[in-house]
């Protein structure tokens, strides 16, 4: 899976993510507020680690801006702040969880492990064109590879068992979100699209995804 982490404590945020690196995660690593969110337009993550106090832009507006795109990754928060008021302004910015400083590694590593849960999709490998989709390693493989966040393969998944048929931004929504489809919305999908055309380019694989922002989408063969 994989994990951003934006802290601007150098030592610190070189520790956890090679913590994170032994446990089994890609980790992508940023040093203040603006970075994280140029990092979270490009590509989608399985959880994210925000610093409260970064410079640039605070984890608090970072977390806001995320949650006003309707970017659902789940969050947890660094802070050096005891205050119950800080603790409260974060989980009402949306927020999953929060974690004082200092802390013990092996802490982070729970309450990361507690917010990546794989718990709904199956481990199934499948593919189209050129490329295949590994369920065990989240993988796209074509000519290159690249590790998928948990979204990213379930909505991959989704196209490609419907490859070459139209599906509506509805149907990916009740598809992947259920019932919970109050928290995702059509910027949301259309966001996931665009993660995936970037990553299906990168790979070279023989496929794309067209279609237009709230309409339909279709996984089309380029030969």
């Amino acid at each position: 899976m994989r994990i951003l982490i934006a802290e601007d404590t150098e030592d610190l945020n070189r520790v956890v993510t090679a913590m994170l690196n032994h446990a089994g995660y890609d980790v992508d690593q940023v040093y203040d507020g603006m970075a994280a969110l140029e990092a979270m337009d490009t590509s989608g993550y399985d959880a994210v680690i925000l610093d409260i106090m970064m410079p640039k832009l605070d984890g608090i507006s970072v977390l806001r801006n995320m949650r006003e795109r309707n970017i659902l990754t789940p969050v947890l928060l660094l802070t050096a702040k005891a205050e119950i008021d800080d603790r409260v302004e974060g989980l009402e910015a949306g927020a999953d969880d929060y974690l004082p400083k200092p802390f013990a590694m092996k802490e982070l590593l729970a309450r990361i492990k507690a917010m990546t849960r794989r718990t709904s999709y199956n481990n199934k490998s499948s593919g189209f064109a050129n490329y295949i989709l590994n369920g065990d390693t989240l993988e796209l493989i074509a000519e290159n590879t690249v590790r998928l966040s948990l979204k990213e393969y379930e909505v991959l998944s989704v196209f490609t068992v419907n490859a070459g048929k139209e599906l509506t931004t509805e149907y990916i929504l009740e598809r992947i979100w259920g019932n919970d489809t109050d928290k995702a919305d059509v910027d949301t999908i259309y966001l996931y699209v665009n993660y995936l055309r970037r990553k299906l380019k990168g790979v070279a694989a023989g496929a794309y995804i067209d279609g237009e922002r709230g309409g339909s989408y279709i996984l089309k063969s380029k030969d």
